[in-house]
């Protein structure tokens, strides 16, 4: 039926000339992985998507994440989150994958790592594996705390792709969710979390 369908369509169109497609856009920046620059870059992106920056040493994750998620706030856990990052005084559910959206929406926020960011953007990926946890856990809640450590943060967009896997399931995040309506009036939370707090570590 697709081949029958789409042959139909060459048909349709007759035929036509291939065009090479120009590839000599940049595929690397000129700052390495983590570099000052790059961090800097990343935080203004992300503040200027009205996001919260949180900037830290490696060893001040755990104090970062306890001063944005409040004692008794309830949170969604993904697995394979690295230990001493979920506050103590927080209610921490660790997601088996039987939780309903109706469950999710109940919970304050999820607390969550990242694959990788791409500073020019301001954009974080997470691909669904350890630490990041299946896409519906950081779609529902309304806040999503996400630890970015320096050496995940590369400059470009192509630099973040070649990090990816395209067979997993990818999140890609630019800020809090957030879209405008023709008379440009915000409206924020409609496609996820309203807010976004980064700790951005190293």
């Amino acid at each position: 039926m697709r081949d029958e369908m789409l042959a139909r369509v060459r048909t349709a169109i007759g035929q036509r000339s291939t065009v090479d497609v120009p590839r000599a856009y940049r595929t690397v920046g000129s700052h390495s992985p983590g570099s000052p620059e790059l961090l800097d870059l990343l935080a203004d992106r992300l503040i200027d998507y009205k996001a919260t920056v949180l900037r830290v040493a490696v060893d001040g994750i755990p104090s970062a994440v306890a001063e944005v998620i409040p004692a008794g706030a309830r949170f969604v856990l993904p697995p394979g989150l690295p230990d001493g990052w979920a506050p103590d005084g927080a209610v921490a559910v660790v997601d088996d994958g039987s939780l309903s959206a109706a469950e999710l929406d109940g919970f304050d926020g999820v607390l969550t790592g990242c694959t990788v960011a791409a500073a020019e953007t301001g954009t974080i990926a997470l691909d669904g594996s350890a630490g990041q946890g299946r896409r519906a856990i950081t779609l529902v809640p309304d806040r999503h705390v996400c630890v970015v450590r320096a050496e995940q943060v590369v400059q470009t967009v192509p630099e973040m792709i070649a990090r990816l896997e395209p067979q997993r399931p990818l999140t890609l995040i630019s800020g809090p969710s957030a879209t405008s309506d023709i008379e440009l009036i915000r409206v924020e939370g409609v496609h996820g979390p309203r807010n976004l707090v980064v700790v951005l570590a190293g």
